[in-house]
Formats: structure tokens, C-alpha cells, sequence
């Protein structure tokens, strides 16, 4: 590399952009477009930065695989960070194969931790942990150490480890601040304003609580059978019956423990579970049948018992029970959680998180935009859709993967 190319990519490396633009801005050769590209992604010209660093890549040629290598790993920042999840992961994992085979250990690192906020972002939690384990940090500079515990904090927050989300989090800060580079130090803020704002909403024997994610840890720590409407689960402790691919079951057993320690009548369940505004014969026999796999699937926790009146819940397995619901309430909720991360997101990488159909989640956005929740930019398939966060709730409770009924 010639001083220019060299003087810019350090001016990169400590987030001085304007100065990196200022050397190779008049210049077309691959290594200056792909700093300048590099250059103009960190500044929020993401379209401008993914042609640049297109034209690197072709530029490079198979003949310096390292440095092309470089340009797809930076590609794959940007379609991450504009939520173009159809971006190739398989060209990822190539990158990352050469230039690990060459000894660019830290750039091959970066893109193995692409590849675990990819995951990250589908609630792939195992898959994220296992490569992220794989990571060196002592390698990493100032900047890519505050990334790196960022995930790590993600990860954590996912799992509800709050304590060990927060002690990530001061070391990320700790790292940016080092770093000395503004947008991750205020990505990182944004990350503790999550730990501060409330995460979900708890029902029990009619009345409602916002709790914390620190609450909601000690919650699912405590002897209390919970009815988990946030990721549609039954859990005690660390026992955990999912009820995410049976929407009418769940729907059942949370009537039964809202009502709690009551009975729910069973016209009233079946209007709930089946949505129909007239009850007959054939539903309440339909209503016996879910009731005989709701008590199959719940057998660990608690009994259901058929009263006068309709059912109710019977727990064995503790004297509490209470109902963990999403902190706001909204037909659109999981759409809107989603968007709540500030990001410019395409209907199909919505619909690839929520695994639902992209028509369902257009019809979603298009109410959504009839209200003035969201807003888009662009056409057809470069068309983005934003929201400013919801105040005073945080998302990621919102987010535990494909939902049920969508």
C-alpha cells in the first residue's frame, strides 16, 4: 500500500472518516474504494458505501482474494446493518475461510462475528454462543472488543442473564470509550436505557405490574408457575413446556390463568380459543378435545379440572401463578418490536424473523402506516420501513422467534 492508502485506513481505524475521505476521496483504485466505501457506510450513506465497495470487490478480482475477501466481509456489515437478510451467507463463510487460510486473523474474526449477529438476530442463541466461544478477543482492537461485548450482552439479555448483560455492557463502554468513536458509545447507551425500561407486564389475580428484565429474571428464578406470553411458553424454574407452535392451546391456558384461582366458563373459552361469537355443540366438544391436550402437555405443572361452570387451572407444582404478558398492547406488536430497533427493515426480512408470510407482514405495515406508527422510504424491492423506539419499552422480550396464528 502506498502512505495515502495507508494513512487513511489508520484514520478509519480511529474513526476520524472525514480525514480518511480527504486522502482517497479523488482517487478509483480498488483499495481507495473500498476505504472510501468503508468510509461513507460509517457516516450513513449505506447505498453509496455498497456500490463502492462492489466496485472494489470487482476490482480486487480472484487474483488478491485477500483483499476481496475484505470488500465482501464489509458488503455483509452493510446488508446486515440495512436488514438485507437475503445478502449471501454462504459468500460470508467463504470470505472468512480465506482469509483465515491467509493469516488475516482479525479480519476473518470480524467475519465470524458478522456471522453470529446474523444469528443473533434470529434467536438462534445456541449457534451464536458456540461461534462466538470460538473468537479470540485478546486479538481485537478497542473498537471490535466494545462490538464484540455488545453480543455478548445480547446474548445474555436473551437468555434473561441481566447481571451478566450489564457487566458485558460496562465493558463494551469501557472498550468505545477508548475507542473514542461516538455511534458505538451511543449504541451501547441504548443497549443500558434497555436494562432500565420495562420488558413485560405481569398479570395475576386482576391486577397488572410493569417489571423490569432484572425483575423478570428473579420472577422466572422464583417458585411461581409462570404463563409466559411473551416467547408462549409454561415454565417453573428451569422446567419449560413450549406451547409456541399450538396457538389454541396456549390461548387456552392463559384464559385459565388469568382467571386464576377461578374457573372460565366454557362458552367463554371457546369464543377465546376457536374465535367464533356463537357457541353450538360441536365446539364444546371440540373445546373437550383441546382441553385433554392441554392437560397432556401441562401434566409436569398442573391439572385442569372441568367445574359447573367450564375449567380451571389446577397447579401442583407451586402456590403462585401469575400471567407474563408483553408490556404494551398492540395487534401489531411483534412488528412493531422489531422496527423498534431504529433499523430500515424490507418486508421480506421482517417476515424471514417472524417466520410468517411477507404478505402477512405487509398487511401488518400497510395498518401500521394507516396510524402513523411507521413510515417507508423507496420502491419496490428497496423499499424500507422505519419507526422511532416505542417509548419506555424495550423489544427484546418482544422477539422470541416465529410467533404462533401468524
Amino acid at each position: 500500500m502506498d502512505s495515502l492508502i495507508t494513512s487513511a485506513a489508520l484514520a478509519l481505524a480511529n474513526g476520524d472518516f472525514f480525514s480518511a475521505l480527504n486522502r482517497v476521496a479523488l482517487r478509483d483504485d480498488p483499495p481507495a474504494l473500498a476505504l472510501r466505501g468503508i468510509a461513507m457506510a460509517q457516516l450513513g450513506d449505506l447505498e453509496r458505501a455498497k456500490i463502492l465497495l462492489r466496485k472494489a470487490t470487482r476490482a480486487f478480482g480472484p487474483k488478491q482474494p485477500i483483499s476481496q475477501a475484505r470488500c465482501i466481509v464489509a458488503e455483509a456489515e452493510i446488508a446486515l446493518a440495512v436488514r438485507d437478510l437475503d445478502w449471501s451467507a454462504r459468500r460470508l463463510e467463504n470470505a472468512h475461510k480465506i482469509l483465515e487460510a491467509h493469516g488475516d486473523l482479525i479480519n476473518a474474526a470480524y467475519a465470524r462475528h458478522l456471522q453470529v449477529r446474523l444469528l443473533l438476530l434470529f434467536g438462534h442463541l445456541n449457534e451464536a454462543e458456540a461461534l462466538i466461544s470460538q473468537l479470540n478477543p485478546a486479538l481485537f482492537s478497542p473498537a471490535f472488543k466494545a462490538a464484540h461485548e455488545l453480543v455478548i450482552a445480547g446474548i445474555a439479555i436473551r437468555r434473561l442473564q441481566i447481571k451478566l448483560a450489564r457487566e458485558a455492557l460496562i465493558r463494551a463502554q469501557q472498550e468505545a470509550q477508548r475507542a473514542q468513536i461516538r455511534p458505538l458509545l451511543a449504541e451501547i447507551d441504548k443497549a443500558f436505557q434497555l436494562l432500565g425500561t420495562p420488558a413485560a407486564r405481569l398479570l395475576s389475580s386482576g391486577e397488572e405490574k410493569l417489571l423490569l428484565l432484572d425483575d423478570v429474571e428473579v420472577l422466572l428464578a422464583s417458585d411461581t408457575l409462570v404463563i409466559d406470553a411473551c416467547r408462549y411458553l409454561v415454565r417453573h424454574q428451569t422446567e419449560v413446556t413450549s406451547l409456541a407452535s399450538r396457538p389454541i392451546l396456549f390461548s387456552l391456558v392463559r384464559a385459565l390463568g388469568e382467571a386464576w384461582p377461578e374457573d372460565v366458563s366454557r362458552d367463554q373459552l371457546v369464543k377465546l380459543a376457536f374465535r367464533q361469537k356463537s357457541v353450538d355443540e360441536s365446539l364444546r366438544a371440540r373445546l373437550r378435545v383441546e382441553m385433554g391436550r392441554l392437560r397432556t402437555a401441562l401434566k409436569t405443572f398442573a391439572d385442569i379440572k372441568a367445574t359447573q361452570r367450564g375449567y380451571v387451572l389446577i397447579p401442583h407444582c407451586s402456590e403462585k401463578l401469575v400471567v407474563l404478558d408483553q408490556p404494551i398492547q398492540e395487534k401489531h406488536a411483534a412488528v412493531l418490536a422489531i422496527l423498534a430497533d431504529g433499523e430500515a427493515w424490507s418486508s421480506s426480512a421482517l417476515a424471514m424473523v417472524l417466520g410468517t408470510s411477507q404478505r402477512t407482514v405487509q398487511r401488518s405495515l400497510e395498518s401500521l402506516a394507516d396510524s402513523g406508527k411507521v413510515q417507508s422510504f423507496g420502491r419496490g424491492q428497496a423499499r424500507r420501513w422505519v419507526t422511532f423506539p416505542l417509548p419506555g419499552v424495550t423489544t427484546i422480550l418482544l422477539l422470541p422467534g416465529p410467533l404462533p396464528g401468524t
